[in-house]
């Protein structure tokens, strides 16, 4: 997330009170990783933009050990099997959210090589991943937390050769189209109409390029992948 809060805000039409507590969090965050329960900002239907933790963490938690321990395993939720999982199962019908984002990045594998690549979209320089949130009262310290996952679904045929090996290859985290930000949010949705909705992002409106392992861009551009989608 490489913009700034005010900017988001705006993109979105929420207002970013709240986002100027955090400003030295949020502001040019530009590699993050989901590893460090990160502060972001998330979209949801209210009309100010929050800040939640990435790892969701689900209300029914018993405590804090139970809490940590289900959060690893909670960073991205995948579309197939949401409506079933336990930690996901309330939120996809009612606690949807959008976290916004510049681009992401994914592995390619060749052999034992890793390139990492940059992934966005050519249009948007903030676009919308679809999420879900939760909201846990820890009742050994009274603390509240608000986290999320990202959803993600199959790959497209250009993020599915970029992201082509690790433990869960041939994913996307879930793009909205813009169109569709502020239905994914809304209330009322039924199971068939989010499942329309949790589709893998049209290919030519997607672009990429690799980068080094500090996540900068490589000088020269290297097509390897590209040319070959």
């Amino acid at each position: 997330m490489g913009k700034k809060a005010q900017e988001v805000a705006a993109r979105y039409g929420r207002k970013s009170d709240v986002i100027e507590v955090y400003k030295e969090i949020l502001e040019e965050k530009y590699h993050i990783s989901a590893f460090t329960n990160p502060d972001c900002a998330v979209v949801t239907d209210d009309p100010e933009l929050q800040i939640m933790k990435w790892g969701l963490i689900p209300f029914w938690s018993k405590d804090e050990k139970n809490a940590s321990g289900i959060r690893k395993i909670t960073y991205n939720a995948r579309s197939e099997t949401i409506f079933q999982k336990p930690s996901f199962r309330n939120p996809i019908m009612s606690k949807r959210c959008i976290v916004p984002s510049t681009g992401y990045f994914e592995y390619h594998h060749e052999g034992k090589e890793t390139t990492p690549y940059y992934i966005f979209l050519k249009t948007e320089e903030i676009f919308s991943l679809g999420g879900i949130y939760d909201i846990w009262h820890d009742k050994e310290t009274g603390e509240t937390l608000h986290t999320f996952s990202i959803i993600t679904t199959d790959a497209n045929e250009f993020t599915g050769k970029i992201h082509n090996g690790g433990k869960n290859p041939y994913r996307m985290p879930l793009i909205l189209d813009m169109a569709d930000e502020e239905k994914w949010i809304g209330p009322g949705l039924l199971n068939e109409e989010i499942n329309k909705l949790m589709k893998p992002f049209p290919v030519d409106r997607m672009d990429a390029y690799p980068v080094n392992r500090n996540f900068t861009k490589m000088n020269p551009f290297d097509k390897r992948v590209l040319e070959s989608i």
